[in-house]
């Protein structure tokens, strides 16, 4: 009977060896049959991009869903863009632009199309543009402006899209409500001038632009603290918000 081949550089050890244990046997490091399990911790660039995606357009579906349903303040309205503009930051335009479809199927399934709509216009174009110009370096100044611009924007869609519905004018139905409180106002400062419709339209414009651009300052602050803890900074604030936080 012939002796069978084997490689003298092969080592056994007699100590460790357990009959039916495959991991006791030996193994030529220069086999070509030798190929370490790795697949499992191996992940490509593109895989963790789609879990990504999913993750976060399921958490902000999810937090717009919590607080349709369940108003908690003003807490939860903070944090609408950030999961879109995270995307941004990490995994680039497309991804967040994927992001977005994805929330608003989810919530055309969950809420309708409606909702849905009013998710994505202005809060998922602002979570992808405060993510684009954070991942730049852009200052806090021409995010903030362009965050008013289209909650803004945002603002007077809904307006024309529920007026669509409901088959009524919104904006005269406001318009006549703001006349009167500035009727109102004019007659307790002892102004004897009547407020134009022209003027009533101007200060309404200059409201609802005040008050985005407090809202993209909110979300700037947020952010600030967030993304930081996410090892995702945001450019840092300017000086005068320095001096209030009294950040370093």
């Amino acid at each position: 009977m012939s002796k069978p081949n084997i490689d003298p550089k092969i080592e056994f050890d007699d100590q460790n060896w357990v009959d039916g244990d495959e991991n006791s046997l030996p193994i030529q490091e220069n086999s070509s049959q030798y190929k370490p399990n790795s697949r499992a911790y191996n992940f490509k660039p593109q895989t963790i991009a789609l879990v990504e995606t999913a993750f976060l357009a399921s958490t902000a579906s999810l937090i717009w869903l919590i607080d349709y349903y369940f108003r908690l303040g003003p807490f939860l309205k903070m944090l609408y863009p950030l999961p879109i503009a995270l995307v941004y930051m990490r995994r680039g335009r497309r991804a967040s632009v994927m992001t977005t479809i994805v929330c608003g199927l989810l919530l055309s399934i969950l809420m309708g199309p409606p909702r849905s709509i009013i998710f994505l216009i202005p809060y998922g174009l602002m979570g992808i543009q405060f993510g684009g110009l954070w991942r730049n370096g852009a200052s806090w100044y021409s995010s903030l402006l362009t965050g008013a611009l289209i909650g803004s924007f945002g603002f007077f869609f809904r307006f024309w899209m529920f007026s669509i519905l409901l088959g009524e004018d919104l904006w005269l139905y406001v318009v006549n409500q703001i006349t009167g409180l500035a009727d109102w106002l004019f007659l307790q400062l002892g102004i004897l001038a009547e407020p134009t419709p022209l003027m009533i339209q101007i200060l309404i414009l200059l409201v609802v632009f005040i008050n985005n651009l407090i809202y993209a300052l909110t979300v700037h602050l947020v952010a600030l603290l967030m993304l930081d803890r996410l090892k995702t900074p945001i450019p840092r604030p300017p000086g005068w918000v320095k001096v209030i936080l009294d950040y370093e």
